[in-house]
């Protein structure tokens, strides 16, 4: 990842933060000489720099990855446009403010329990954002089903060796300039603008 030192963040527990809050990831490895992308909801578990499991459909060029095989992993959280008619300075030009965590590892294939392990927390993690609504489980999926689901899939596990982040918060302008972007962003009133100004609240 590029990443001027002012926007670097390498505090574990907060990086830790971004993935689970986000919990969907690009990935992104070679296969047969060329790079593949997938996209994934993730758990994350504690341990080193950290593991995350995760699933695709067997039919995804990455499900061919082979144990062992090297993969990159991309969680783009909050972002937002910056106009240069919210600084102070002039001369100013356009720019984009976001919250990026990358990571790298080598993966290893989940075995049938553990790949139905991973499905029923997926579903944990995700249905506990709903409450109160009572959780979905997966239990509920008939036996002859999950079998047929099971089959599908390939679940995989990747402890990290490497782990990034970079918060873009305009953390590189006077206080007059990241005032008015802060200003900005909070009147443009929709989420990923209100996300990033609260970002910026605590970067600075």
């Amino acid at each position: 990842m590029y990443c001027p030192r002012h926007f670097a963040v390498d505090d574990i527990a907060v990086l830790h933060d971004v993935i689970r809050a986000r919990a969907f990831a690009t990935l992104a490895a070679v296969v047969d000489g060329a790079v593949r992308f997938a996209y994934a909801p993730v758990v994350l578990d504690a341990g080193g720099l950290g593991v995350l499991r995760f699933h695709l459909a067997r039919a995804n060029p990455l499900a061919a990855l082979p144990q062992g095989a090297r993969l990159r992993v991309s969680f783009l959280a909050a972002d937002a446009y910056v106009s240069p008619d919210w600084y102070e300075t002039e001369g100013m030009v356009p720019t984009w403010n976001y919250i990026a965590v990358e990571g790298e590892g080598c993966v290893t294939r989940l075995a049938g329990d553990e790949l139905r392990a991973l499905l029923a927390e997926l579903s944990a993690q995700e249905e506990a954002r709903l409450l109160p609504k009572v959780p979905w489980l997966v239990d509920k999926v008939p036996a002859a089903k999950m079998a047929t689901l099971l089959g599908a899939i390939v679940g995989y596990a990747m402890p990290l060796e490497s782990l990034e982040g970079k918060f873009k918060l305009s953390q590189n302008v006077g206080p007059q300039d990241f005032a008015g972007v802060l200003g900005g962003l909070e009147r443009r009133g929709d989420a990923a603008s209100a996300a990033v100004a609260r970002a910026m609240r605590t970067a600075r």
